[in-house]
Parts: C-alpha cells; sequence; structure tokens
C-alpha cells in the first residue's frame, strides 16, 4: 500500500523531459540542412547543364524575361478591345522595332567607320610609342628580369581562327537561339491569361492562391517597372552622349549614343567598356594623349552621376539590388551564356528577388551557428492552421 504513493517521486529532478517539438524541431533542421545542400549542388551544376544545353536554356529564360517585360503592354492593348492573339503579337513587334533602330543606330555608322580602323590604329600604335619612350627605363627594367629569371625562351603561337571566322560560325546559332526566344515569347505572352488562371484557381488553399497571385504581380511589377525606367535612364544618357561627341567634333556621334544606351543596361561591365572604347578613339583620331582621353573622361563624369545620383533617385530603395549579387549575377550568367547572359542577368536577379520576398529569405549566416534557415516557424504555421 506504501508502494502505491505519488509516481512522481519516482523520477529524478536531473533528468530533462525530452518535448515532442525537440524532435519536430531536429526534424526540420535536418530537412533544411538537405534542402541547403541540395541547393549548393544544384547551384554548381547548374552552370554546365545551361551552357551545355543553352540552344535550349537561352531561349527559354529569354522568352521567360520577354514575357514578364512584355505583358503589360499586351494586357493593355487587350483592354483597348484588340483580340488577345494580336495584342500579343503587336507587343512582341513593338519591342522588336525598337531593339531594331537600336542596333541600326549603333551598326550603320559603324560599319561606315570600318574603313578609318587601320589609321586609327595607327595613331593609337604612335602615342604608345610616345608613351614607351617616356618609360623607356620601365622596359629596361623589364629586360634585366626576363635575364635574371631566364623567361628569355621564344614561345610559339598557334593562329586561331579569324573574327570574321567566328562570325561565320556563331551566326546560324544566334538567329536560332532569337527565333526560339521569339516563338517562346510570343506563345507564352498568347498563354499568359491561361496560366494565370490555371496558377490561381487550381491551388487547393485561398492562401496559396493570394500569395501566388501577390508573387506573380510584385515579379512582373518589378521586372517591368525596372526595365522601363532603365530604358529611360539610358535613353537620356544615350542623347547626351550623342550631344557631346557632337560637340566634340567625334565622327558618327548617334551610333556613339546608342552604343553608350545599350551598353548602360550591363551594370559596371558595361560603362567601363565604353570608357576603354571612347579612351581607344580618342586616342586614335586626336593629336595628343591627353586631347584624346577628354571624350573617356566627360562620359566617366556623366556615369559617375548617373549611377551615383540620377538612377538611385528614380528607382528608390525598391529596386536597390546588392551590389556584390549583381556582380556574381554577371559573373555566373555571364559565364554560362557570355553576352546574352550578362544581359539576363539583372532581369533574373530581379525575378529571384521578388520570388524570395514572397516565399521568404534564407537565414544562411544564422543557420550555421543553429538558428532556423526560415524566419519563419513551421510549427507556428502548423498551430495557426
Amino acid at each position: 500500500m506504501i508502494a502505491s504513493g505519488d509516481n512522481s517521486e519516482t523520477s529524478s529532478p536531473d533528468q530533462p523531459e525530452t518535448s515532442p517539438l525537440t524532435f519536430a524541431a531536429q526534424e526540420v533542421r535536418l530537412i533544411s540542412a538537405l534542402v541547403m545542400l541540395l541547393t549548393i549542388g544544384l547551384f554548381l551544376a547548374l552552370p554546365f547543364v545551361l551552357s551545355i544545353g543553352s540552344v535550349v536554356f537561352l531561349p527559354l529564360f529569354g522568352g521567360v524575361i520577354l514575357t514578364i517585360i512584355l505583358s503589360p503592354l499586351a494586357d493593355k492593348l487587350a483592354g483597348w478591345g484588340i483580340p488577345n492573339f494580336l495584342a500579343s503579337l503587336l507587343a512582341l513587334l513593338v519591342f522588336f522595332a525598337i531593339l531594331a533602330l537600336a542596333l541600326m543606330a549603333v551598326f550603320t555608322p559603324a560599319i561606315s567607320l570600318y574603313d578609318e580602323i587601320p589609321d586609327m590604329a595607327r595613331q593609337v600604335g604612335a602615342h604608345f610609342s610616345d608613351l614607351q619612350m617616356t618609360f623607356a627605363w620601365v622596359g629596361e627594367l623589364n629586360s634585366q628580369l626576363a635575364a635574371l629569371t631566364g623567361d628569355g625562351e621564344q614561345q610559339v603561337v598557334l593562329a586561331g581562327p579569324t573574327m570574321l571566322e567566328q562570325l561565320a560560325f556563331a551566326t546560324p546559332t544566334v538567329l536560332l537561339e532569337l527565333l526560339l526566344t521569339f516563338l517562346l515569347a510570343f506563345f507564352m505572352i498568347e498563354a499568359r491569361v491561361r496560366m494565370r488562371r490555371r496558377l490561381l484557381l487550381e491551388r487547393q488553399q485561398v492562401g496559396a492562391s493570394l500569395k501566388a497571385a501577390r508573387a506573380m504581380r510584385e515579379v512582373q511589377d518589378r521586372v517591368a517597372a525596372y526595365i522601363l525606367t532603365v530604358g529611360l535612364i539610358n535613353t537620356g544618357v544615350g542623347i547626351v552622349v550623342a550631344l557631346g561627341a557632337w560637340a566634340l567634333g567625334m565622327d558618327a556621334p548617334i551610333m556613339w549614343g546608342g552604343l553608350a544606351a545599350l551598353l548602360n543596361f550591363v551594370p559596371y561591365i558595361g560603362p567601363l567598356l565604353m570608357v576603354v572604347l571612347l579612351g581607344l578613339f580618342g586616342l586614335g583620331s586626336a593629336d595628343s594623349v591627353l586631347v584624346g582621353l577628354i571624350p573617356a573622361a566627360a562620359y566617366f563624369g556623366l556615369h559617375t552621376i548617373e549611377a551615383n545620383v540620377v538612377t538611385p533617385s528614380v528607382l528608390g530603395a525598391r529596386f536597390t539590388m546588392n551590389p556584390i549579387a549583381i556582380l556574381l549575377a554577371l559573373s555566373y550568367f555571364g559565364w554560362i551564356w557570355g553576352v546574352a547572359g550578362a544581359l539576363l542577368s539583372v532581369p533574373i536577379l530581379l525575378t529571384l528577388t521578388a520570388l524570395v520576398d514572397h516565399l521568404g529569405r534564407p537565414n544562411i549566416i544564422g543557420f550555421i551557428f543553429g538558428e532556423p534557415l526560415f524566419a519563419t516557424n513551421v510549427l507556428d504555421l502548423q498551430n495557426e492552421d
């Protein structure tokens, strides 16, 4: 009878009680670790897959970005009573016309300047020869270092294909990818209404439908507004560069303005390339080095004002992105697809950023030190349901 006393006395006060929430939290952490490892593996393996299948994946990514950009225009045209098929086709034709005009503005004067390239190259060589005579002591020091290290052996360099041969080989692939991109973009724009209805109505929960609708709207608004705003800013930069080139007496000012507008779509790398081109052209057409560097210096000053004052004030905090993320996206997609990947890198980064804002940003640094991978607790969401 005495043994039938209180059962609480049999439990040790020092023994920790196991809570079912502990096992659930460990399970969530294990799943988060597996998801993070799979994400890292996918990030490392994706470039090889995308580069090998660029004929398929590059038009697909380009078509998706064009669909996001041109869907608001197609919706507006459809709101005016134009059939959906014609509205989608007109939106794509408007984009194609703007792109064709921009390329014509750049390449048509460039073809006329092609005959002047040898003279410019000789002029640039003469300027570099003068600089080499000025800094002749650097060459002598280099020769002495080469004699000491024994690097005077001759090297055999194999001749590669010329630029014209490379263009001839690359043209069929580029035309095929452009054709596939525009076809995919047209069919996706034409099917945008059905895709939205299917994405929203086939969800089992109302909250999931609302979240999907908000994510779609945010991605479309953010990417389309960014491209439109940056396009207007770059057009203004092109106009200022064209007027400056005309004021400085440079040949083909419209070409320089159009080239500045197009290269400004590629952050950091595009303006840097523009500075190099203006510097080489200035040195090839001017009598002195200082005068030849005036166009490059003027453009560098213009870009500094545009990138640090105009663009941040117009875009605002909504479109502000980490420069490290932009450079990583440029190097990542540029490594995979070259120039096309560099052009698509920022829209892809904007799309992923908008999706992450709705799905939740992973707490990677905190996860390493024991915190949840996502700020939202899954157990709390289950208790709310």
